[in-house]
């Protein structure tokens, strides 16, 4: 299946999606140090983001959301690509400044938890 949505950070990656149904908060919400997820109102609770491809539908919280997510790419936590149904502008800064692929635009509902998802600038395939 392939899947065109709006280049937010330009790049490549390959991965297992790690999808979440509601949105992320990456201040509170994920460990900068472990890259688990700390939220415990969301179903991915305790599961870690690192090397996965990060899908959920917007961000949420505060403005310093970007520099964790900078803060998990310099401690190697960081997810290879995100994905998202709209991405604020708080996602897409975090995902700029840390230098990961981000896209949006795409009916994440049609991507699970385990797909072997590639992104490429706009297009996202899964399968």
């Amino acid at each position: 299946m392939e899947l065109i949505g709006r280049i937010i950070n330009k790049g490549a990656a390959e991965g297992i999606a790690l999808v979440s149904e509601s949105p992320i908060s990456f201040y509170g919400g994920i460990d900068p140090e472990t890259g688990n997820i700390t939220d415990r109102e969301n179903k991915l609770y305790g599961q870690c983001i690192k090397d996965a491809i990060l899908v959920f539908p917007f961000g949420s919280g505060s403005t310093v959301g970007p520099y964790v997510l900078y803060q998990l790419k310099k401690n190697g936590m960081a997810p290879k690509a995100i994905i998202n149904r709209e991405c604020e502008t708080i996602v897409a800064v975090g995902a700029i400044i840390a230098g990961i692929p981000c896209v949006d635009k795409i009916e994440v509902g049609r991507i699970k938890t385990g797909d072997k998802v590639g992104v490429d600038a706009e297009k996202v395939t899964v399968g």
